[in-house]
C-alpha cells in the first residue's frame, strides 16, 4: 500500500485506537494511565493496551510500559553533557528520542494486530510536548498510522475559580487547533470535586458570567468591572463556540468513575477521525507527494534546458562529452604499469627504496643496504 493510498474501511478496523494524554502538571495523567490500563486489562486480558512512556524525567511511573523513553536516554546525563537545566534537559532528551522515532513505530505497528489501544503518557511539562518540533512530529506519525484522539487531563478542583477555568480552556482551544485530531476535555479528580460545575460554564453563557461577577476581585474599588474581568467576559463569548465541538467527561483516576464513560467517548471519536480527520490527512499527504514532484520535474526540466542552451553555444564541446574507448583504456592501463618500471639498483645507497614484494628468480643477487 502506498502512502498517499486512503486506508480502507476494514483495515483501519484493525488497527488499535491511539489515546495521545497532554495535561498540566500535577494534573494526574500518569494515575490516568494506570486507571486507562487498569480498566483495559479487566475489560479483556487477552488484548492489553501498549503503553508509551515520553516522559524522561519521571521517578516513577504506576504502570509498566511497553516502550520506555527512559531505556533510550539518560535524562541526567543529558543536563550533564549539554548543561541544560529541568525543562532544557527534557526538551533535549525527547528531541534525541525522536530521532528513533520511525524504529518505535515499526514495533508498534508490529503490535498493531494484537491490541486494541496505543496509550501514550507526555512530560508534565505541557509545552515541551505540545510546542516543540519533537512533540509535533510525534503526534504528526502517530496520527497518519492510525486512529488518535487527544486527551487533555484537567485538574478538576484547581478549576472552580473562573480565570483558571478560562486558562485551561484557551489552552486546549490552542491544542486542538494545533494537532487538528479529535480531542477530549476530561475533568479529572472528581471524587474530590464534581465537574458537573464546568459542564454548565461550557453549555450556559449565563452561568459562567454569573459566577465570575461573583468571585472576588471582580470589580474595583470604584464598583465597575476589572480589565481581567472584561476580558473574560469576552473570551467566553469567543471560546461559545468552540465547546459546542468539544467532548467532556468527568473521571476519578483513583476510583475509576467514568472511565467507561471516557472510552464510549473514545469510540465516538474514532468514527469522527475516519469520517473527518482521516480524508484531511490522506489529502494533505497527495499534496505534500506532488509538491515534492513538481519541484523534481521542475529542477530537471531546468536542467535540461540549461544543456540545451550549453549546446547550442559551445557545439565543439559536445565532441568532448563521451566516454572513453576501451582501447584508450587500455592504452592507459600500460603506460601506468608501475611494476615493471621499478628499478633497483646494483650498488643501492643508504636510504634507498626497494620492493620486497616482487617475485625474483633465486639466481637474482640483491645487495640489501647496511645500516650506518
Amino acid at each position: 500500500m502506498s502512502a498517499s493510498t486512503p486506508l480502507s474501511d476494514n483495515a483501519m478496523q484493525r488497527k488499535p485506537t491511539v489515546i495521545v494524554t497532554i495535561g498540566m502538571a500535577g494534573a494526574g495523567k500518569s494515575t490516568f494511565v494506570q486507571r486507562m490500563n487498569s480498566h483495559l486489562h479487566s475489560r479483556d486480558p487477552s488484548r492489553p493496551p501498549y503503553i508509551l512512556n515520553l516522559d524522561p524525567a519521571v521517578a516513577h511511573v504506576p504502570f509498566e510500559p511497553n516502550i520506555d523513553i527512559r531505556d533510550t536516554v539518560n535524562y541526567k546525563e543529558v543536563m550533564k553533557q549539554y548543561n541544560l537545566g529541568p525543562n532544557g534537559g527534557i526538551l533535549t532528551a525527547l528531541n534525541l528520542f525522536t530521532t528513533k522515532f520511525d524504529q518505535v513505530l515499526d514495533l508498534v505497528e508490529k503490535r498493531s494486530e494484537s491490541v486494541d489501544h496505543i496509550i501514550l503518557d507526555t512530560p508534565g511539562q505541557i509545552e515541551i510536548f505540545t510546542w516543540s518540533a519533537s512533540g509535533a512530529i510525534i503526534t504528526d506519525a502517530i496520527a497518519s498510522s492510525f486512529p488518535t484522539v487527544v486527551a487533555y487531563i484537567i485538574d478538576t478542583p484547581r478549576t472552580t475559580a473562573p480565570a483558571t477555568f478560562m486558562s485551561n480552556m484557551l489552552y486546549a482551544c490552542s491544542i486542538l487547533y494545533k494537532t487538528k485530531l479529535p480531542f477530549i476535555l476530561v475533568f479529572n479528580k472528581t471524587d474530590v470535586e464534581p465537574h458537573e460545575f464546568a459542564i454548565e460554564w461550557m453549555q450556559d453563557f449565563e452561568a459562567f458570567q454569573a459566577a465570575l461577577a461573583s468571585h472576588s476581585g471582580s470589580r474595583d474599588s470604584e464598583g465597575e468591572p476589572t480589565y481581567m474581568n472584561s476580558l473574560m467576559n469576552s473570551m467566553s463569548l469567543v471560546l461559545d463556540e468552540f465547546y459546542k465541538h468539544l467532548k467532556a467527561v468527568g473521571v476519578s483516576s483513583m476510583t475509576g468513575d467514568g472511565i467507561k464513560e471516557f472510552f464510549d467517548v473514545v469510540e465516538e471519536c474514532r468514527g469522527t477521525y475516519e469520517k473527518e480527520y482521516l480524508p484531511e490527512l490522506v489529502a494533505a499527504r497527495a499534496a505534500r507527494e506532488k509538491s515534492l514532484q513538481d519541484v523534481k520535474e521542475d529542477s530537471l526540466n531546468r536542467f535540461m534546458k540549461d544543456l540545451a542552451v550549453d549546446r547550442a553555444t559551445n557545439p565543439q564541446s559536445t565532441s568532448n562529452d563521451r566516454w572513453e574507448s576501451d582501447e584508450e583504456n587500455n592504452d592507459d592501463d600500460d603506460d601506468d604499469d608501475t611494476g615493471d618500471n621499478l628499478l633497483i639498483g646494483e650498488e643501492p645507497w643508504p636510504g634507498q627504496y626497494i620492493d620486497v614484494t616482487r617475485m625474483r628468480r633465486q639466481d637474482e643477487q640483491i645487495n640489501w643496504p647496511r645500516p650506518g
